[in-house]
């Protein structure tokens, strides 16, 4: 039984822990708020660059002025996942949720007898998967000295991206991250970027825009056009995590607040009970002594 100076001292300490969870929970609210603002503010952005990629990819057909970003290279062998997660922890499992939910994907591939490569955007999903597929992890991106989110870092990382394709290290291109729903939930998604899969449109939406004329020629834009769009869903997935890993971080953080009373209340409970025997048996002691003398 731990005496009554280890309790206090570890009430202390879990105190100054329940302090510092606390003030966590604080900071990812207040941060919380915008980036949920900028996730929500690209989503209609990235849906219509969809639509416009639809529709323009049904003036060009499906012929040999199509760009290979659009058509790919006609194969399935080689599979790239770029795997975006939080660059720290603390934010329960969030990070875990996106690296299984790729963990699953790799192995499916690799059942089918694909080659797999991996792209880490995030030193959390790096180092869950390198435990496993340390040899299928080809580079990793680095985001810690980054305080905000800016579209040149997804624009870095979609060239990056380009850059590989153009030099046929992979056929399919994957991006996984998790879409934010609420602070309680965080959606791992996972979207092919290369070839270009648009976004599903409704039929009158694609209709309506295909009476457009195209100058310079339909090729021409979507030759520009698909790796902005690229670029365009990188940012998406970065924000929609960061706004994910604040959620997760405050009801994380909210959670062990909580169980940092509970224990607190448990320990002083303890305390206090210990505190009282060990009075009971000193005032024992002193009566004994009175009464024999």
């Amino acid at each position: 039984m731990p005496s009554l100076k280890d309790l206090k001292n570890r009430i202390a300490s879990v105190k100054a822990t329940q302090k510092i969870t606390k003030a966590m929970k604080m900071v990812a609210a207040a941060k919380l708020r915008r980036a949920q603002e900028a996730a929500e503010a690209a989503r209609p952005y990235s849906q219509r660059m969809g639509i416009v990629l639809e529709n323009i990819a049904q003036a060009v057909g499906v012929d040999d002025s199509a760009p290979a970003l659009m058509t790919g290279t006609g194969k399935d062998n080689v599979h790239l996942l770029v795997v975006c997660t939080a660059e720290r922890g603390l934010c329960g499992g969030f990070n875990s949720q996106i690296a299984r939910f790729a963990r699953d994907h790799i192995r499916a591939l690799l059942a089918e007898g694909k080659t797999v490569k991996i792209l880490c955007v995030g030193k959390k999903g790096y180092d869950i998967l390198r435990r496993e597929f340390a040899s299928l992890i080809i580079d990793r991106v680095d985001l810690r000295e980054v305080k905000r989110i800016g579209f040149d870092n997804a624009d870095g990382i979609a060239k990056r991206i380009i850059s590989l394709f153009e030099q046929g290290e992979f056929d399919v291109c994957t991006l996984f991250y998790s879409e934010f729903k609420s602070v309680i939930s965080q959606v791992p998604t996972a979207q092919q970027i290369i070839p270009a899969a648009p976004a599903v449109v409704k039929s009158e939406e694609v209709a309506a825009a295909a009476l457009y004329e195209y100058e310079p020629d339909a090729a021409a834009i979507l030759t520009d056009l698909i790796p902005r769009n690229i670029s365009v869903q990188v940012f998406r997935a970065l924000l929609e995590n960061v706004a994910g890993e604040m959620g997760a971080k405050m009801s994380a953080m909210d959670n062990a607040t909580r169980n940092a009373g509970d224990m607190i209340n448990r320990l002083t409970l303890s305390y206090n009970r210990q505190r009282q025997a060990q009075i009971t048996k000193e005032l024992i002691e002193i009566i004994s002594g009175a009464e024999a003398l």
